[in-house]
Parts: structure tokens; C-alpha cells; sequence
């Protein structure tokens, strides 16, 4: 379930944003340096045109001016001239050296199960261009070219759920990708028809790659499809902690909460940056609040004190969770950028011309963080269903009717959207267990340890689409508690949360009684995913961290 454009391939992913048309328009400048973040958003999610460097083409070229020396050689060159994996040592003749290479992706194209969404296929294919560009596979230009072409004219390999154990790398999704260079196998075209990959390319004027000694384990050896996946994660998490502290603040302000556990002196005495931008966040949005202000007196010295003493955890320390979260997308993002900037194959083609095996293939940097994430995703949306749920007790909600029903009895309110926020909250427990920890071994004990990274990513996509639908129905939630409370009274809402109130109202009607309620969790679901909730309360209060 990912917050993001794609297909329903995961069970449960249905949200659909269309590519915004300025990152469309950009070109991504392959081989010029790392990519971005950014970079591989635009062009996996915008369609963004990549362009391959001229000083990437002098490289590649050098490279393989090595690797065909030595295929030249009669000692065994792994990669060049032997089997692959547990068949290293395996010396592969002259005559059969092509047939290797096409037999290696034809035999490694081996996945199952549902499409994966065309964003990740489309980040997998950028990243292992990104790879080759660097010069230090051993491909040819013209290998690179292809991919560049095949992703500016909106070819979107089929590649399955499973196949990857994220290490060498992610094998099999990337075999399905090289398939669909030769040629071989199906792709989607750029209208989404699927198509077998010869007509796709002879559609786009792209010849089908010949493979030489090297090039098919070049194609194949790598982390992109994890990586693509973690980029596309962290792009669109750092939206979604925004607009948590967006949903805490119209909690605490909707269930009469305390802002003074926010105060910038207080936060400073544990110094987390996560925490503080959090807490920065909480006061901004919550500044001048006339609700909050409400339950205020006077002390002593004549300063305005909050009446309640301590709330609940999941109102006092929003900053403190959120802020954790921050902290870890930070140590994930600076992994991702150390990723980025890597040349990832087996065996690489050093630059002062060695080739030599090595094992950068493996993907625990990246799965560790993949798993660490989910975990973060996890707690925000527990935290944020638990917010939730205080509005629909008239134990705990101040004031406010049961399930913020209309006329309570005859109707139930918000209390299934309690039940649908549990249950994903749930779910996300249970996909925060790590995939990195599960080992299993492979290709006849050679590949004795894996990192399962792949399946990280793949449960992160879910953790991403369940915490934005979490958030959607917290502020779903807080907005109709924040009309309630106001209705009719002096009382109104702090500028940032009245305007994200407003926003959700042209999304969902205010109190009232009950109403098909699907239809206008998946509307305010795609104000927070495509982060319209973060910029109505930016306009409102100034930017938010």
C-alpha cells in the first residue's frame, strides 16, 4: 500500500496521484554525479527524461576496453569468462560466452506473483543506468543508451512481487527489466497497455541489446529495486510526519489539550533536531488558538497557565514520536544518499583498470534502514489511532457526544472509522517485524547470507499507504470534533488548524448524521498524500519543518 502514483499490485494500494507536469518537464542528467533523491522521484513517479553524460560514455567506453582484454585471456575472468555463483569456477569458452549472458538473464527472470507498481520498475531501471554510467561495470555505452531510451519512451518492464532476496542484490527484478532490453518478456507501454517487449521497442525506434562477456551480470547485480523503493519512501514520509504534527495539533486543540509540553525551553532540555522541528511545528500551527486559550487562567505573576495539568501521552508527547521518526528518516536518508553515490556490481572494473570480485552487492546498508522505517511508520500511526480514539469516548473527549454522533444511538459517527484506523494500525505492527533478520541461504551455499532487503521494501510501500490513511482519518476525526466544539460559541480554531479544517470540509461534510463514510476517508486520504493538508497549514502559519 504506497501513498504514492501506482498501480493496485499490493493488496490494498489504490491511491493514484497524476505526475505533476513541472517535474515531468525536467531532465535528469545520468552520469554527472549521484542522483538525488529527488532525481529518482521525478523520473520514477513524474516521468521526468533522463539524459546520459558525455563524460559517463568516455567512461563506460574505457571500461570496457578492459573487460574485452580480458576476454581476450585464456584464464578464467569471473563475470567475463566463467559460470556465475556457485558455476564461478567454470571456465566458459569463447563461442558460448554470448549464450551466457543471455542465458543468465533468461534463467534469472524468474519472479512471481502480482505487477509491481511502475514507479519502483521505472526507480530500479534509473538506478542500475545510474550504475552503469559510472564506468565501472564493464558494459558498453549503447547498453546505458538503451536504458536511458526505454525509460524516456515510458517502457515499464513487468516485474513480479517475488524473486528477490536482496542479494546479489535484487536478481530477479532486475533480469525481468534486462529481459525486456533484449527484447524478451513483457513491458507496459507508455499508455499502460501491455505489450510484448519486441513491439514496445520497435514501437520506440529502440534495436533490442545484443549482450557481450560482462554485460548480462552487469544488468542484474545490484540494490536498485530496495534502493528505488527506499528513495520513493523517504520522499514521501517526510510529508507524511509533517502532517502528523498537522493532525496532533488539531487533536490537542479539538480535545482542549495543554501546548505548554511544547514550549521550545522545554523541548531544548533533550535535544533531538526531530524532536525540536516537531514541537516547532505543534506551536506554530496551535499560535493564538482561542480554543486552547480557553482553558487558561492567570498564575500568580499574572502569567496565562494551562488549566490541565497532563494529558495523555498521545497528546503530550506527539513531539517526542514524531520527532523519533524524523531522526530516523535522517540516518535512512543519509544511508540512501551514501547508496546513491555507489557503484554497485560483481565483479567491478577498478579505476586503475583491475577487475576484481567483491561483495558491495549486498544489501544489508539498505534493509536495515527499510525495516527501521516501517518500525517509525508503525508508532506514528499507532500514536495517531489512539488520538483518535479518545474523540469517540465521552469518557475522555471533553465534552463532546459519543463517537461524535449526531444523535447518538440512532447514529454510530465516526466509530467505524475508529475500526478501519485500528486495523491498519494492526497490520503495520505486524510488517514492522524486520525482514533483514531472515537469512536464507542460496545457490547451493554459495550465497550463505542474504539480506532480504527487497522484502523490507516492499513492506515499507505498505507502511507508507497505511500511516497516510491513519493520518487522513485522525484529521478526519479532529475537524469534525473541532466544528462540534465551535459550533455556535464564541470558540474557534488557530489559524493553521482552521484552514486545514476548511480544506478537509471541501473534501467531507462537517457533523450531521450518518453518511456513507468510504467515499470521504479516501477523499481527505488524497489531501494528505498529496500533501495538500501540509501546504493549506504552511499558508496559514508559515513554512513547517
Amino acid at each position: 500500500m504506497a501513498a504514492t502514483t501506482h498501480s493496485s499490485a499490493v493488496p490494498g494500494t489504490t491511491t493514484t496521484l497524476a505526475p505533476d507536469p513541472a517535474r515531468a518537464a525536467r531532465v535528469v542528467v545520468v552520469g554527472d554525479g549521484p542522483l538525488t533523491i529527488d532525481d529518482v522521484v521525478d523520473v520514477a513517479r513524474h516521468g521526468a527524461r533522463v539524459r546520459l553524460a558525455d563524460a559517463a560514455v568516455e567512461s563506460m567506453a574505457a571500461s570496457r576496453a578492459v573487460v574485452e582484454g580480458l576476454a581476450d585471456d585464456d584464464r578464467p575472468h569471473y563475470g567475463v569468462s566463467t559460470g556465475f555463483g556457485a558455476l564461478a569456477r567454470r571456465h566458459i569458452r569463447v563461442e558460448r560466452r554470448a549464450q551466457l549472458q543471455l542465458s543468465l538473464v533468461r534463467s534469472h527472470a524468474a519472479g512471481s506473483g502480482p505487477e509491481v507498481e511502475r514507479e519502483v520498475v521505472r526507480a530500479l531501471q534509473l538506478l542500475r543506468l545510474a550504475t552503469l554510467a559510472t564506468g565501472r561495470t564493464g558494459a558498453r555505452p549503447v547498453v546505458a543508451q538503451t536504458y536511458a531510451a526505454m525509460l524516456d519512451a515510458g517502457i515499464t518492464p513487468v516485474v513480479r512481487e517475488f524473486g528477490s532476496l536482496g542479494c546479489s542484490g535484487d536478481l530477479a527484478p532486475l533480469a525481468h527489466v534486462a529481459l525486456a532490453a533484449l527484447g524478451e518478456g513483457e513491458v507496459r507501454d507508455a499508455t499502460g497497455a501491455l505489450v510484448p517487449a519486441a513491439d514496445a521497442l520497435a514501437t520506440a525506434g529502440i534495436a533490442p541489446l545484443a549482450l557481450r562477456e560482462k554485460e548480462g551480470l552487469a544488468l542484474i547485480n545490484g540494490t536498485d529495486g530496495m534502493l528505488g523503493m527506499l528513495c520513493l519512501a523517504l520522499h514521501d514520509l517526510r510529508s507524511l510526519l509533517t502532517t502528523a504534527d498537522v493532525a496532533a495539533a488539531a487533536s490537542v486543540e479539538a480535545l482542549l489539550g495543554s501546548d505548554a509540553p511544547f514550549a521550545e525551553d522545554l523541548v531544548a532540555m533533550r535535544p533531538h533536531p526531530g524532536q525540536a522541528a516537531s514541537a516547532a511545528n505543534l506551536r506554530a500551527l496551535l499560535d493564538g488558538s482561542p480554543v486552547v486559550a480557553s482553558h487558561r487562567t492567570l498564575d500568580a505573576e499574572g502569567r496565562p497557565e494551562c488549566t490541565r495539568v497532563q494529558d495523555a501521552y498521545s497528546l503530550r508527547c506527539a513531539p517526542q514520536v514524531h520527532g523519533a521518526a524524523r531522526d530516523t528518516l535522517d540516518h535512512a536518508a543519509t544511508v540512501a544518499g551514501r547508496e546513491l553515490a555507489s557503484a554497485i556490481d560483481n565483479p567491478v572494473v577498478t579505476v586503475d583498470g583491475r577487475v576484481e570480485s567483491n561483495g558491495n552487492f549486498h544489501g544489508a546498508p539498505v534493509a536495515y534502514v527499510l525495516d527501521f522505517l516501517a518500525i517509525a511508520a508503525a508508532d506514528v500511526a499507532s500514536m495517531s489511532e489512539r488520538r483518535t480514539d479518545r474523540f469517540l469516548d465521552k469518557a475522555r473527549n471533553e465534552g463532546l457526544p459519543p463517537f461524535l454522533a449526531d444523535d447518538p444511538g440512532v447514529d454510530s459517527g465516526l466509530m467505524i472509522a475508529q475500526y478501519t484506523a485500528a486495523g491498519i494500525v494492526s497490520e503495520l505492527k505486524r510488517i514492522a517485524a524486520p525482514a533483514s533478520v531472515d537469512s536464507i541461504p542460496s545457490s547451493a551455499m554459495q550465497e550463505d547470507h542474504v539480506s532480504m532487503g527487497w522484502a523490507g521494501a516492499r513492506k515499507l510501500r505498505r507502511a507508507v499507504d497505511g500511516l497516510g490513511r491513519v493520518l487522513a482519518i485522525e484529521l478526519l476525526t479532529a475537524t469534525r470534533a473541532l466544528d462540534l466544539r465551535c459550533d455556535g460559541g464564541p470558540l474557534h480554531p488557530a489559524r493553521g488548524t482552521g484552514a486545514v479544517r476548511d480544506l478537509v470540509r471541501t473534501a467531507a461534510a462537517g457533523p450531521g448524521p450518518d453518511r456513507h463514510l468510504a467515499p470521504e476517508i479516501e477523499a481527505v486520504t488524497h489531501l494528505v498524500t498529496t500533501g495538500a493538508v501540509t501546504a493549506a497549514a504552511s499558508a496559514a502559519v508559515g513554512h513547517l519543518a
